[in-house]
């Protein structure tokens, strides 16, 4: 039998000849920590369909925000679990919301961590939608000046970044004229571009309280069976300011995060979101999979994919692991 001059499995054989050509190194600055933060003390409220995840107060917060920095996680987002809600949404532009008071303790605390904030209406909305509601209809313009007064608050209470994730259009122009206005031309965007309508948010929506009371969200969220709209939309809010695109959820669509790093060259974020998180977890906990392993593998698939940085509940226990602290 005849086999070609070069045996690919020549560079295969040891653990270093493999890290030699690895092409995807996955290290903890990848990483961006999403935590859930609830008013109160000493609250460390378990979410069940995400094992090892919580709703924290600030007093509980820092400390899993430093332990994940001290791992080499640069980043954190922020997404708050008001103490009410209304049709207008004004706890989550409100100067001392819950997100801000731990925006501000943060930075107070830890100056070098990278706080960013997930800017979105659903969670403060007593109907759960993204956007105000008039008959039934979620209106997108009478919409935009809320959210672009939550991210400015947001800004002010010391956010290194504002991540807007309701995917209304022209979110992106409203929210970065009304920094720049403020004088906070340096608060960079990281925007939801590319947020499909997705069946992988329940865990997400049990943590932070957002599920909707009446319909869905797939008038403003993506179709799930489009791809070339992705880059519409990517390329829309590039061109309204955006400083980093995000693709959400990551797994299910690389396909999506591979396109938008061919065709921009903006930094790209992908959100390997609950649902993924959950999966891996609960087949861990049965036994059916070595749950370290799938981790990693996710992770730098999700990497392999073209994203430059990945928000993931996974951050500590990957971090752990890249830094054989496990």
């Amino acid at each position: 039998m005849l086999f070609p001059d070069y045996r690919p499995r020549r560079m295969r054989r040891t653990e270093g000849l493999r890290r030699m050509v690895r092409e995807t190194i996955l290290t903890p600055d990848d990483f961006i920590y999403p935590m859930f933060v609830i008013d109160g003390k000493g609250v460390k409220n378990p979410i069940d369909a995400m094992p090892g995840q919580y709703q924290l107060s600030i007093d509980n917060l820092i400390p899993l925000a430093r332990a994940a920095f001290d791992l080499g996680v640069p980043a954190v987002i922020l997404f708050g679990i008001p103490d009410k809600k209304d049709p207008l949404a004004t706890r989550a532009y409100a100067g001392d919301g819950i997100v801000q008071k731990a925006a501000r303790e943060l930075k107070n605390k830890l100056p070098d961590l990278v706080v960013i904030t997930d800017v979105c209406l659903c969670a403060y909305m007593d109907h759960g939608h993204c956007g105000v509601v008039e008959k039934g209809v979620v209106e997108n313009d009478a919409s935009l000046d809320l959210l672009a007064r939550t991210a400015l608050s947001h800004a002010k209470a010391g956010a290194d970044m504002v991540a807007p994730s309701d995917m209304m259009d022209g979110r992106v122009a409203a929210i970065r004229e009304a920094l720049d206005e403020d004088g906070r031309s340096s608060v960079p965007i990281m925007s939801y571009a590319a947020k499909y309508c997705s069946s992988f948010y329940g865990p997400f929506r049990e943590a932070a309280g957002s599920a909707p009371k009446f319909g869905d969200r797939r008038t403003y969220q993506m179709d799930p069976a489009n791809a070339v709209e992705a880059i519409r939309e990517a390329t829309m809010d590039a061109e309204e300011g955006a400083d980093v695109i995000m693709v959400k959820p990551a797994l299910p669509y690389l396909d999506i995060i591979y396109r938008i790093r061919q065709e921009l060259d903006l930094p790209v974020a992908a959100y390997n979101v609950s649902g993924e998180y959950a999966m891996i977890k609960a087949a861990a906990e049965k036994g059916w999979i070595d749950g370290d392993r799938v981790m990693m593998e996710t992770l730098t698939a999700i990497k392999r994919a073209g994203a430059d940085m990945i928000l993931t509940y996974f951050a500590l226990d990957a971090a752990r692991l890249l830094r054989g602290k496990a």
